[in-house]
């Protein structure tokens, strides 16, 4: 699936930290915690906490985040619709690997089991 390349650009230079307080709050509104997405979120990039507060700390844009990332070896295991969007059919490399963060902390939210979310079963 082709995004536009205005969308492509916004989504890079969209910050980390903008996004990701509504992430929490997603996930803690359906009964998830803080600690669960951070163990996804270092799944699929490898930031643990204090990197991750480092990117949030320097208002890391998109393309800055997923560009100092190293993404799981099983992320292109991550499939389905988000946003619109089927995610194993977007071009562009950045927008699909936002949309695979997406898909995980939707799929954390509607209370997918843990091992299902980080492709282990």
């Amino acid at each position: 699936m082709n995004t536009t390349t205005d969308h492509d650009a916004k989504m890079a230079e969209m910050t980390f930290a903008s996004v990701y307080p509504h992430y929490i709050t997603k996930v803690e509104r359906k009964g998830r915690t803080k600690e669960e997405l951070h163990q996804v979120i270092e799944w699929l990039t490898g930031f643990g906490d204090d990197k991750l507060q480092k990117l949030i700390d320097e208002k890391a844009n998109f393309a800055i985040f997923f560009g100092r990332a190293k993404l799981n070896p099983n992320a292109h295991l991550i499939t389905g619709v988000i946003c619109g969007y089927r995610v194993e059919e977007i071009e562009n490399p950045l927008t699909k690997q936002i949309r695979y963060l997406d898909k995980l902390v939707d799929e954390l939210a509607k209370g997918r089991k843990m091992e299902k979310i980080l492709r282990q079963a």
